[in-house]
């Protein structure tokens, strides 16, 4: 290899996602006139506002080497918690918020246990809450769309200015997730359980504590997206949900973050988020079908898989 291209394989793999994300910005530029207007790009940062909180949950269990597949389902279930304690007049705004991240982390909680104590594997005990949460959703709701709910919950969906409020809160929480992982030992321990689990033990490491955590903090992440959600789409959805957890999963993973765990950062998560939404967006600028969305995702997934397999090899 030469020095040139040691260069430029450096810089791909520290840039790569990056650059990118720019050329597609500058494909769909040319591809459609109203993708770099102000609005649209407004509406892109509400549109991946959701996936992004999402992804930033699931990006600590996966450094952990685990999975979470009951996102979608949470998401509609803390919807409809929140939804239901949200009508005019009945409890101040911060009841339903807390109790929709409650409800999150309490499925989250319910994972980590299965996990840790019971000793099933990551992708049953969640496959298993992701139907459990959402009957337990259509439980709630009785089937229904939750829906009068208050001026104040409905806010949270909404803007200040110009700025979306779902898009200010995934920053918030990039930030402290940023913070934990890059400053702070917890996000130490995180990374060691998920590099080398024994290793982690036999070094005074609590994996089962650093599990649950990972585990806990996602469904209250998964709550916090549904209580958005909810107040964004001005309803509590039992069937709202449906396949976030395979865009939360495909965004960390063209993030950078292994599904072998042990490896992966925030910044990379939220790039992730915002090359799937801009891909998203641009489909359905140019009037794709759904169906071929469907292609382009699945596509995404499987490529997103290959990648994270391709940078273990290298």
């Amino acid at each position: 290899m030469t020095k040139e291209s040691g260069i430029v394989a450096t810089l791909m793999k520290s840039w790569g996602l990056a650059i990118a994300l720019v050329a597609i910005g500058v494909a769909l530029s040319f591809a459609h006139p109203g993708f770099l207007t102000v609005p649209n790009l407004l509406n892109v940062a509400r549109q991946i506002s959701i996936n992004g909180i999402l992804a930033v949950g699931v990006t600590l269990v996966l450094l952990t080497g685990g999975v979470d597949l009951s996102l979608g389902s949470v998401v509609a279930l803390a919807g409809v918690v929140a939804a239901g304690m949200a009508h005019p007049g009945q409890y101040p705004v911060a009841v339903p918020i807390a109790l929709g991240v409650a409800a999150g982390a309490l499925c989250g909680a319910t994972n980590g246990l299965m996990v840790t104590c019971g000793r099933v594997p990551s992708f049953i005990a969640t496959l298993g809450m992701m139907t459990a949460a959402r009957g337990l959703a259509l439980v709630v709701s009785k089937g229904r769309p939750v829906s009068n709910l208050s001026p104040e919950f409905t806010r949270l969906g909404g803007d200040v200015g110009m700025v979306p409020i779902p898009a200010m809160v995934l920053v918030g929480i990039a930030l402290v997730t940023f913070v934990v992982l890059s400053k702070l030992r917890l996000g130490r321990y995180l990374y060691a359980v998920g590099g080398n689990a024994e290793a982690a033990r036999a070094s005074g490491i609590n994996v089962g504590a650093i599990q649950m955590f990972a585990y806990t903090a996602c469904g209250a992440l998964a709550g916090v997206a549904g209580v958005v959600l909810a107040a964004r789409i001005t309803t509590g959805q039992p069937n709202a949900g449906v396949g976030y957890e395979l865009d939360a999963i495909a965004a960390v993973v063209i993030g950078g973050t292994s599904l072998s765990g042990g490896v992966g950062t925030v910044g990379g998560t939220i790039l992730g988020a915002l090359l799937v939404g801009v891909i998203n967006n641009g489909l359905d600028l140019m009037n794709v079908s759904s169906y071929y969305q469907a292609i382009v995702k699945g596509v995404i997934i499987v490529g997103a898989v290959w990648l994270d397999r391709n940078r273990g090899k290298s």
